[in-house]
């Protein structure tokens, strides 16, 4: 027993030892197996990267070929994700990538003409969706009337989940034979199923009267930019002038922007010498002056801004107002001063790259700042339009002191 003991002794530490041998040596052999079944490390990688292209990317893909475990997305939605990706690395919240449906739906607009039904699409706060028909359009002749509850199209329910964009673009198509869309919808209390015919639609950008509260001052809603802005503004213009208005309320309140050079010649009606703005590119700069002869460039001017003015439409608000050709009321602009150019990639989606940052006539940056209005006002808690009501008396002094 004696000897059985300490040969027990003995033995416990030897085989001890022995099993961490087998158990390190099994866990080498195993590093070698498992290392098998994967691809080597790329050797020069930190050269690859230096060059042009993308080769880790298709490393990455290379690798997901071979081993991932589940069904991978097409390849056009892996290629977009990988798109969206590069430019979130520029940390630029204006250069974006737009796939084809919505980039087409986007053209469209800027160019003020697409085929459709004609309504505007917004959204409440329980989440359905209203619309509203434009006057004239295929959907206004059907009897939809504004505020319209969205249920249904072509039979399919819209719910919370749908995406805005494939709501606005499923009342959208080619103007061909009978071809439209079956819209389910609420209104007056009622549930009504109704066939469209699409039509080519023409999307106002411009809206203007002589004011009810006082016939010497003419309004001009810029409801946005596109390349049919400045001929409605011309129009709207000269049947004011007829009208003999002698001072103007300009409201760009909720108006995002647009086309440049659209943008340059709505300025050129309001501010009749001076700069419009200044241009700053990668490597130059820019000075975009105005050209004699707008129809309103003599007419005291009020503009009405909120924080939905931006880019276009700020950089029409600062114009004048550096020109001392009329002031801001209302509240601070959005301070999106930075342009973008949009190019049309080759299965028709796009991106959107900011190439050029505006400055006022004053040098003063839009961009992450914004204007900040000479009278500051907070809306009305009723949605009483206060800021036209501001405007209308400031206007009125401006005309008894001439």
């Amino acid at each position: 027993m004696k000897i059985l003991k300490q040969n027990s002794g003995v033995i416990r530490p030897i085989l001890t030892g022995t099993l961490g041998g087998i158990v390190l040596a099994s866990t080498f052999i195993m590093g070698f197996v498992v290392r098998g079944y994967f691809p080597e490390p790329v050797q020069g990688v930190t050269v690859a990267l230096d060059e042009s292209g993308y080769p880790l990317v298709d490393e990455v893909q290379g690798i997901l070929d071979r081993i991932y475990l589940r069904e991978q997305p097409d390849y056009v939605t892996r290629q977009y994700g990988a798109v969206r990706g590069l430019l979130t690395t520029l940390d630029d919240p204006n250069t974006f990538f737009i796939e084809p449906p919505v980039a087409q739906s986007e053209a469209h607009v800027l160019a003020g003409t697409y085929g459709g039904i004609g309504v505007l699409v917004n959204r409440n706060e329980a989440g359905e969706f209203i619309i509203y028909p434009i006057e004239d359009s295929p959907a206004a002749e059907a009897g939809i009337l504004d505020g319209a509850i969205l249920l249904e199209i072509n039979g399919n329910p819209v719910t919370l989940e749908t995406p805005p964009d494939a709501v606005d673009q499923l009342m959208r198509g080619e103007v061909i034979d009978d071809n439209g869309v079956e819209l389910t919808i609420e209104q007056d209390g009622e549930e009504l199923t109704l066939y469209i015919v699409f039509d080519v639609i023409n999307i106002p950008s411009v809206v203007w009267r002589v004011l009810e509260e006082d016939n010497r001052i003419g309004y001009v809603q810029i409801l946005r930019f596109t390349s049919r802005t400045p001929e409605e503004l011309q129009t709207g213009l000269t049947e004011l002038n007829e009208a003999n208005i002698e001072a103007l309320v300009i409201d760009m309140r909720n108006n995002s922007g647009g086309l440049l050079s659209e943008s340059i010649d709505v300025a050129n009606e309001f501010v009749d010498n001076g700069v419009i703005i200044y241009e700053v590119t990668q490597s130059d700069e820019h000075t975009f002056n105005a050209d004699q002869g707008g129809l309103a460039a003599e007419l005291p001017l009020v503009v009405l801004v909120n924080g939905g003015t931006a880019s276009a439409a700020e950089l029409v608000s600062g114009a004048i107002r550096d020109n001392e050709r009329g002031i801001l009321i209302g509240q601070a602009t959005f301070g999106k001063g930075t342009v973008q150019q949009i190019f049309t990639l080759s299965d028709g989606s796009s991106i959107h790259v900011t190439s050029a940052e505006w400055l006022t006539p004053n040098r003063t940056p839009i961009a992450s700042v914004g204007l900040i209005p000479d009278i500051e006002m907070i809306p009305d808690a009723n949605g009483r339009d206060v800021e036209i009501g501001e405007a209308i008396r400031y206007l009125q002094q401006q005309l008894e002191t001439e």
